[in-house]
């Protein structure tokens, strides 16, 4: 039985990491994902959310938020490369779960979905302000809206004001409105790295609808964010989503009669751009990848040690997107490198060959010190690359100098007016009467 018990804590030593490492570079789609219910008929009220993310290969793992055994890693190992939370209600999670925990899941590269609504208690809210988003302090409050909504209930946002991003939202305009019913959060200013994904109209404000406004909102007009999203600088993904109702199937499958509007729609927008969005979530779209960088003196092949100052260099750079299913090459006319040393002395924007090659040519500044090639590289939707190398740049040798340097002319003539006028004035003097 002693045995038995070693070999299989032995098994499960060496399929740890293979399940922690399910997440890679070359396979960001490849996913593992943990889903924490306070209540598992959400497993068949937003069944059509989670079967679309099972369509596309994720491994999704069901647990109540309260269950005693949960856990995100083991062994120093993280389980799980993403982390939905469909718990809003829920005030203390079970296992070792807690805020803290979840903060460092994210801060480990690893993604996260957190949705919340009218019940949303302090564990919610706390997780969202440790991703920059604060919700109504107003626990009753929800989003109204008297000239945004459908179906005659001004608490049913029907909203279209939407983050124009082809990376986060697809190409496909979503041409139905997304119906919302739940609670407004704003963005803290400070935090540069969040942003909204899906805003209320300038005629929205977040209040107890079953009460009179006694005092004005604090929160109003295109201010509140309905949905946000996070990209964290190590280029770990977070969607928040004042509502729960948002992704489940009836708000999918609900016809959408905005007022005012002659426009009705079959369909809400809602599945579009919930299956969107968590593409981008997850990394299945907007997600580069990049080469080494490549350099060398023009004419030449072999990368050098070191620069002379005024070489003609060319520089390259292989940058790709995941495309859900394979690597392909990313275009764009906005890359730039910079020849670096304290500041950038040169800039340059990157042609592209449409095949993920990024390239110029430059002249090395008349500077000599340790340089760096840098591409920083940062756009809406897209994961953030950073990438430098270093290398040194000397100036010329004693004897690399052109024989007669043109700038030193006039020097050169001093000199040889000051001789010519030395003979003359001897010439002079010596036979002068």
């Amino acid at each position: 039985m002693m045995n038995l018990s070693r070999s299989v804590a032995l098994i499960s030593l060496f399929l740890l990491p293979l399940l922690s490492f399910s997440f890679s570079v070359d396979n960001p789609t490849d996913r593992r994902v943990l889903v924490l219910l306070d209540d598992l008929s959400l497993k068949s009220s937003h069944s059509m959310f989670f079967s679309t993310l099972k369509s596309r290969g994720y491994d999704l793992d069901f647990k109540l938020s309260e269950d005693s055994k949960l856990a995100l890693q083991r062994y120093g190992q993280y389980l799980y490369d993403g982390l939905i939370i469909f718990a809003p209600s829920t005030e203390r999670l079970g296992g070792s779960l807690d805020s803290k925990s979840i903060a460092d899941f994210v801060d480990s590269g690893r993604d996260l979905i957190l949705s919340a609504d009218t019940s949303a208690s302090d564990l919610i809210r706390g997780i969202a302000t440790e991703c920059g988003v604060d919700f109504d302090e107003d626990s009753s409050a929800m989003v109204i809206d008297h000239s945004s909504f459908s179906d005659g209930d001004h608490t049913l946002i029907a909203a279209h004001d939407l983050v124009k991003s082809d990376s986060i939202l697809g190409k496909s305009k979503i041409e139905a409105p997304v119906l919302f019913r739940g609670v407004a959060h704003s963005l803290n200013p400070t935090n540069n790295l969040v942003f909204k994904v899906l805003s209320a109209s300038p005629s929205a404000y977040s209040a107890n609808p079953s009460s009179k406004l006694s005092t004005p909102p604090q929160l109003t007009g295109s201010s509140i964010s309905l949905v946000s999203v996070m990209q964290a600088r190590n280029n770990a993904r977070v969607m928040i989503s004042g509502s729960l109702l948002l992704f489940s199937d009836r708000l999918f499958r609900s016809r959408v009669h905005k007022a005012g509007s002659p426009n009705k729609y079959e369909k809400s927008g809602n599945q579009q751009f919930v299956t969107e969005l968590s593409k981008w979530v997850f990394h299945e779209r907007g997600h580069l990848k990049a080469g080494s960088l490549v350099h060398h003196r023009v004419g030449e092949a072999d990368e050098p040690a070191i620069y002379r100052i005024k070489d003609d260099l060319e520089f390259s750079v292989e940058i790709l997107e995941w495309s859900g299913k394979s690597w392909e090459p990313y275009v764009a006319d906005d890359v730039q490198v910079q020849f670096y040393m304290m500041s950038p002395y040169v800039l340059k924007t990157l042609s592209t060959d449409k095949k993920g090659m990024f390239h110029t040519s430059f002249k090395v500044p008349d500077v000599y010190g340790v340089f760096q090639f840098k591409v920083e590289y940062e756009k809406l939707g897209y994961t953030t690359l950073s990438l430098s190398k270093q290398i040194p740049v000397r100036p010329y040798r004693h004897n690399e100098y052109e024989r007669f340097i043109p700038t030193a002319y006039p020097y050169y003539g001093a000199c040889f007016t000051t001789m010519a006028g030395f003979f003359v004035f001897s010439f002079v003097y010596l036979y002068h009467k």
